[in-house]
């Protein structure tokens, strides 16, 4: 079940906003976890019961870390959680990866069934983490309740496709919240916002990503190329961007506070930056969790530490070697900048229009290794590109694949993506009646996006997949 659905907006939602508001107390909570966990059996069914297990490794291992005696019997508890939580996601994500890759290098013919990925494993387990090893640090207090520790990994405006949440942000939250009117509308104009993102954004810019990516490579000029990788730059972004800031309102209906997870990455004037801005909550993470604890800046290989990082976050997003190249790809370009940070490289002033331009190129250029079906595809995608592989005698120009319709689609989202409405936006908020305006435009983008919805039978969620 995904937000974008009929199913959710229609009959989950007010459902469970209807009982949910109805009850009190501790019974609010019950319910939250009862109605998240029914959220996932609706997709997973058979798979259902892997976050079950997720939620009992954490709680077990929480305990056990908390009554644990001294110093190195808390690590070996420590150890084996994080063993436990990163065996499920290897298992389930990455078996079949591994196991194909041996075949592939060595030549064997190991055989293996299928594994199929439970949704939302990567953002659930790397929750789970969280929690764990924030207990052994003394960060957080340790949670006795099994339920709030299944609520905190199950709650179902960001199960499925993040921001990963870390529990000591919302475990006081969890124990005691108040959700005021001005909460609750500012939760539901998030939530148009997010929904018209992706429905009318994400959505209108994909379906000609997918058109010409699907294509043969030599079907399409230089030309449509960079059109495909243009509309999949905005899609990827409006899609999970606009997952987000769903995740974000619908948390505040509930009374929780969500931290941000994008700030208009392609307005990033290097690639240092755009992964201080793209999935805030994935890059924080393996800064805390993964590059500060191999020694950061301060211990050991800076660059060594800054390939590991872009190599999991590759891996993280996908079981397969276009996803790890992808993760290089931005790696590589993190250690030139810090490089050129370091030695002075070059010499000169660089104006800032072409630090952006070459931040852009390099984010759509790995952008075509995400999207790609392989390395071969994204290697003869990339040398259509450039022009340096022949075209056959019969293809579509790029004509074909633009109306006044996605024209205009296309040219909103570019001009949304580059923030030229936040200066608006900043007047706008100076006026009196500033919040009747913000409700009736939400509620207006909610009726537009809610039609659209309806009528769509192009409706695709790249991140349900990770």
């Amino acid at each position: 079940m995904v937000f974008s659905s009929n199913i959710f907006l229609f009959v989950f939602l007010p459902v469970t906003l209807g009982i949910y508001y109805l009850l009190r107390g501790p019974f609010r909570n019950y319910f939250l976890l009862f109605a998240s966990i029914f959220f996932y059996f609706w997709g997973e069914k058979k798979r259902a019961v892997i976050i079950i297990a997720s939620i009992a490794i954490n709680y077990v291992m929480g305990l056990a870390i908390h009554y644990a005696k001294t110093p190195k019997k808390k690590k070996a508890v420590l150890f084996a959680a994080v063993l436990m939580n990163l065996g499920l996601l290897f298992y389930f994500k990455y078996f079949n990866f591994f196991v194909n890759s041996i075949n592939s290098i060595f030549n064997t013919k190991f055989i293996l069934d299928t594994i199929a990925l439970p949704i939302g494993i990567s953002f659930f387990t790397f929750q789970g983490l969280t929690y764990v090893i924030d207990l052994y640090r003394g960060e957080v207090e340790v949670q006795k309740n099994p339920s709030k520790v299944a609520l905190y990994i199950s709650l179902f405006p960001q199960l499925i496709a993040g921001p990963i949440v870390r529990y000591k942000d919302i475990s006081g939250q969890i124990e005691n919240r108040k959700t005021a009117i001005d909460q609750f509308a500012g939760g539901i104009v998030r939530f148009a916002c997010g929904l018209s993102k992706k429905v009318i954004l994400a959505n209108g810019c994909g379906i000609v990503a997918d058109e010409i990516f699907n294509l043969s490579c030599l079907e399409h000029s230089a030309a449509t190329a960079w059109l495909g990788v243009i509309c999949y730059t905005l899609q990827i972004y409006y899609d999970f961007s606009g997952y987000s800031d769903m995740a974000i309102g619908l948390g505040r209906m509930f009374g929780f506070e969500f931290s941000e997870n994008f700030n208009l990455p392609y307005v990033a004037a290097s690639i240092r930056e755009f992964w201080r801005r793209w999935h805030i909550s994935l890059s924080s993470f393996f800064r805390d969790y993964v590059y500060i604890p191999l020694g950061g800046n301060r211990k050991g290989n800076v660059y060594v530490n800054n390939a590991i990082v872009f190599v999991l976050t590759g891996l993280w997003h996908g079981a397969s070697w276009h996803f790890v190249v992808w993760g290089i790809w931005h790696g590589i370009f993190i250690i030139l900048e810090r490089l050129n940070a370091q030695y002075h490289v070059i010499k000169f002033k660089v104006p800032e229009l072409l630090k952006h331009m070459y931040a852009l190129l390099v984010i759509m250029l790995g952008w075509v290794i995400f999207r790609a079906d392989s390395l071969g595809h994204a290697a003869g995608y990339l040398g259509r590109m450039f022009g340096l592989n022949h075209i056959s005698a019969e293809y579509f120009r790029t004509g074909y694949y633009l109306d006044r319709y996605r024209i205009f689609i296309i040219a909103v989202s570019v001009l949304l993506a580059f923030g030229v409405h936040r200066m608006p936006l900043r007047k706008l908020k100076r006026l009196r009646n500033y919040v009747f305006i913000r409700n009736a435009a939400a509620v207006f983008l909610l009726g537009i996006s809610i039609m659209y919805v309806m009528n769509a039978t192009y409706n695709p969620f790249i991140y349900f997949r990770f």
